[in-house]
């Protein structure tokens, strides 16, 4: 069975705010991977910021981690006591190449069409 296809996040967006169980996709660059704990951690910067996802990766191994690469992520947030939140992740790629602000710009405008959407439903049944 497939998971559901998630909600976008942007990587500075995931924090505890967001519910376990969520299903969710994000991105960032590989920046490490332990084979032994099952984790990786995706990075991106925002400004002058730099974030970090952390990810299981459990369920995606084995797979060919290449450091510095952009990687893409779905998967469900869980939140483990003392850490912070991590991604269980059911699909990971890699997607070196890809034009970040392009990729941000359309989150933002699919994220403006849902919005729209709502809006309209609201009134339709109202």
């Amino acid at each position: 069975m497939l998971p559901s296809a998630g909600v976008y996040y942007f990587p500075w967006e995931i924090n505890s705010s967001v519910p376990e169980g969520e299903v969710l996709r994000t991105f960032g660059r590989l920046c490490c991977y332990d084979l032994a704990r099952s984790e990786a951690v995706l990075t991106a910067q925002h400004h002058s910021t730099q974030y970090r996802v952390c990810v299981g990766t459990k369920f995606v191994e084995p797979f060919q981690a290449q450091l510095g690469s952009l990687y893409m992520v779905l998967g469900e947030v869980e939140h483990r006591e003392g850490e912070g939140p991590v991604v269980k992740a059911r699909i990971l790629t890699c997607v070196e190449g890809m034009n970040v602000p392009l990729l941000e710009r359309a989150i933002q405008e699919q994220r403006k069409y849902f919005n729209e959407r709502q809006e309209r439903m609201g009134k339709s049944t109202s």
